[in-house]
């Protein structure tokens, strides 16, 4: 039995590697020209074309971290894998039907219920974090990160491709293809040992946060989650503006942009497993600490960088961060939980990432507008240098350079 559960958590590993990748590209490879396709759909003034923009990419994020925490309460009733083929089949419909679309309302309204059926992610983590021995789970979510990370960085080339070729209305139904591979590769190959909790055993046992060991590290861990994606994606809406100033208007400034963008993902998908290994062995706040504090260094010189190339390797290193940081929270929310709450705790993982992801956006384009770019870089290590400030201060089980165990 022991043998098997052994190969049944690696096939399960392998099986969500393979689907968060597919869904990280089918997710990322519309971003790019979402604004372009909202365009199509009406005849807009400049402003009126960057607010529709604005709220068609901000709604999605809105609805996830609204609804985030319900999913995680029924994954944890009925099971993660069946969250995992609800999320997957609903997306796969939703982004099809944004092929089809006639008016821009239609497609706010599929970006809200896209919001609404998301949740493939954090589902196939809190499913490896449940399935795979504890002593392992560090390593495993760092793989698993890098399924959804490849697939982010292959999604947006994949996508300018299928729109070039074929359609942007293409490119919404190829996606939703790619979500019903999705969706049948975690129905037939995914396993579960899942014993479920009923509704009235989670209110006999009251709020989710009264059951495990210590409330303070789960609600300090969730806010960092959302500090940590609020700083990635402050810089998203300046980059490219920020690679056209370095090089003075001159050269292949959206190629240049678009490889400084995805340079992050690259050396995360390096990072990311030995990390994670690393922190399976040595004790996961080690690589907490050395996560913020090599962002913080990281992001500080982005600011004074005068070179396009020096900005590039700055970025690279940055990924090195996100390896450490994004999995290691994972890995200490795991630990720090019982099995019984694993899909409510990522679920909320999953929407303080989504508040993160909509106030980085704000946030970066009010501090750009106030500072010019520098200045988000700035701001950014500094709001990561505080973030760590407030671990070190509120939770001293991060100081202990020990293995954390459940």
């Amino acid at each position: 039995m022991g043998t098997r559960k052994k190969k049944q958590w690696r096939r399960n590993l392998a099986v969500l590697w393979l689907g968060t990748f597919i869904a990280g590209m089918g997710f990322s490879e519309i971003m790019p020209f979402l604004s372009l396709y909202v365009d199509d759909l009406g005849t807009f003034t400049k402003g009126q074309l960057t607010m529709y923009s604005g709220v068609t990419y901000a709604v999605t994020f809105f609805v996830i971290a609204l609804v985030s925490p319900l999913w995680g309460k029924l994954a944890d009733q009925k099971g993660r894998k069946l969250m995992l083929l609800r999320s997957s089949l609903g997306m796969a419909i939703v982004i099809g039907l944004m092929g089809f679309v006639n008016n821009i309302w239609q497609l706010i309204g599929l970006r809200f219920l896209q919001g609404f059926f998301a949740g493939y992610i954090p589902n196939a983590s809190a499913l490896i974090a449940s399935e795979t021995p504890r002593e392992k789970s560090g390593n495993a979510l760092g793989i698993l990160t890098t399924g959804y990370v490849s697939g982010n960085l292959i999604g947006p080339v994949l996508g300018g491709i299928l729109a070039q070729v074929f359609s942007i209305r293409w490119t919404f139904i190829l996606t939703g293809i790619f979500l019903i591979i999705v969706f049948f590769l975690s129905a037939t190959l995914v396993h579960e040992h899942f014993t479920p909790v009923s509704r009235e055993q989670q209110a006999q046992q009251g709020s989710w946060l009264k059951q495990v060991r210590d409330p303070r590290l789960i609600i300090v861990l969730l806010v960092s989650t959302m500090i940590i994606q609020m700083g990635n994606n402050s810089i998203t809406p300046i980059i490219s503006l920020y690679v056209k100033q370095l090089m003075h208007n001159v050269g292949p400034i959206t190629l240049v942009a678009g490889i400084i963008a995805a340079l992050p993902g690259l050396s995360t998908l390096l990072a990311a497993p030995k990390l994670g290994e690393y922190g399976d062995r040595h004790g996961t706040s080690r690589v907490l600490i050395f996560g913020y504090i090599f962002a913080v260094l990281m992001y500080f010189p982005q600011g004074f960088v005068s070179s396009v190339w020096l900005l590039g390797i700055l970025r690279f290193m940055i990924g090195v961060s996100d390896g450490a940081l994004f999995p290691a929270v994972q890995t200490l929310l795991t630990k720090n939980s019982p099995q019984s709450l694993t899909g409510t705790v990522f679920s909320w993982n999953q929407s303080f990432q989504a508040l993160g992801s909509m106030f980085g956006s704000l946030f970066g384009g009010f501090v750009a507008n106030i500072f010019n770019y520098n200045g988000v870089f700035v701001f950014t290590a500094i709001t990561l240098l505080v973030n760590f400030g407030l671990l070190w201060w509120l939770v001293p089980e991060i100081r202990h350079f020990r293995q954390q165990r459940a």
